[in-house]
């Protein structure tokens, strides 16, 4: 593994900006692709439904494998593994690319391909999540972690429009750029030096069921993860269903479908600006103080939806709720690194991304039944009321309001272990 003093300074570690821009180029790319993938299935089949069906696959491939993922990653060479899987990625993305071409693009090529790029989706994911801690020292986790965000962000405010463009230059270019996208990904993992996991693991290994119940257990008997995990998943549920409702609203104002774009961009452009803050205020502040603080401001800002009355104050609105998220992730995030064994980060990050999807899933599919029977801004005040209720909650809850900015590390679970993991939270 690299060797790197504490106080490392993260613009100068040379590792991290090659993880970093690989995946920024793939994120570039991905906007792009999920631009153009309903629409390719539009034109391929005439059916909203097949689009609707193709576009949510990626997010199934998740809830079903994710937990499996994260095992995996953490048995196997994390790097390697991140290598192939943009390796496979680009594969599978130039396979669409030359059956657009050929013309001879079908409904079940699109259904594999949906599946078979969530697959290696999730496990890159789990494995990137399970690196990062080993390519920056653990005081410059918010640091990097603020980057991310910030660099993400940027990417967001522009990308529906730059998709936009580049599939009105041909069905396949933003396919084209995908491909090349993971391949200049996968390059750039190959030339990072740092090893990403301490050590790899035996080759003599339990079942996987007991590797993916060790990791469950300990997340389990962390009462700030554990508790802080279950609000943002039901807080995912309200902004699942929100980008419906915001829609609906903006549509009720007269909006154009720029109009609508630019609400989002509002958005982003909101979230680049807590990013671009994240790291200060997470080495400042405790996470507690932060989780509580991020909950009122959501409960406060979302039911101001309802009284907008054009589209320029929804984007207002939505760049203000906008503003707080980002710190929270760097904050719970770097938190939640920090004291994880670096043997069950896969495990542990792959358990939490599969219920904070499966959430916004089951907020995204009931936004509809909401709508209809409350009304855009009826269910906004319903919503509203849902934050408000987890604002209380968590502002009531004494391990979160006394949890520190970070913990030590806490010592390794041993493998196969089914006894009760010990605390490393206070």
């Amino acid at each position: 593994m690299t060797k790197r003093g504490p106080a490392a300074n993260v613009r100068l570690n040379r590792d991290f900006w090659l993880l970093l821009s690989g995946r920024l180029v793939s994120f570039v790319g991905d906007q792009a692709q999920f631009f153009a993938l309903p629409l390719v299935t539009l034109a391929a089949t005439g059916s909203a439904t097949q689009a609707g069906v193709v576009s949510g696959l990626g997010t199934m491939s998740y809830l079903l494998f994710g937990l499996v993922a994260g095992a995996l990653v953490d048995r196997w060479n994390r790097k390697r593994t991140m290598i192939w899987c943009e390796i496979g990625r680009a594969v599978l993305v130039a396979t669409v690319v030359v059956a657009l071409c050929w013309g001879r693009l079908t409904v079940a090529q699109l259904y594999l391909f949906a599946i078979l790029t969530g697959v290696l989706s999730t496990l890159f994911q789990s494995a990137n999540s399970a690196a990062l801690p080993n390519v920056v020292p653990a005081d410059q986790l918010p640091t990097a972690l603020g980057y991310n965000e910030t660099l993400y962000n940027a990417v967001r405010i522009f990308g529906a429009v730059a998709a936009g463009a580049l599939y009105a230059l041909g069905r396949v270019v933003p396919f084209a750029l995908n491909a090349v996208s993971f391949a200049v990904s996968g390059l750039s993992l190959r030339f990072i030096r740092a090893e990403f996991q301490k050590q790899e693991r035996a080759k003599a290994r339990p079942k996987l069921t007991t590797d993916i119940r060790v990791g469950l257990s300990w997340l389990w008997h962390q009462p700030v993860i554990r508790f802080l995990t279950l609000v943002n998943a039901a807080d995912n549920v309200r902004y699942g269903a929100g980008y419906l409702v915001i829609v609906v609203l903006a549509q009720q104002a007269k909006a154009s479908s720029v109009q609508i774009g630019l609400i989002f961009s509002a958005a982003a452009v909101g979230a680049l600006l807590g990013a671009l803050v994240s790291d200060r205020v997470t080495k400042r502040y405790p996470l507690g103080r932060i989780a509580v603080a991020m909950l009122w401001i959501e409960a406060l800002g979302f039911p101001l939806y309802a009284l907008a009355p054009n589209v320029t104050l929804i984007g207002v609105v939505a760049a203000i709720e906008s503003l707080v998220a980002p710190v929270y992730m760097v904050a719970m995030t770097a938190y939640r690194l920090s004291i994880t064994p670096d043997e069950l980060r896969g495990r542990t990050s792959s358990a939490i991304s599969t219920l904070t999807t499966g959430a916004l899933s089951l907020g995204t599919v009931a936004s509809g039944a909401l709508i209809s029977w409350l009304g855009a801004r009826g269910t906004v005040l319903v919503l509203g009321a849902w934050m408000v209720g987890l604002a209380v909650v968590t502002s009531a809850n004494r391990a979160v309001r006394t949890a520190p900015v970070a913990a030590p590390a806490a010592p390794a679970v041993p493998e196969g272990s089914q006894g009760t993991p010990v605390s490393a939270e206070a």
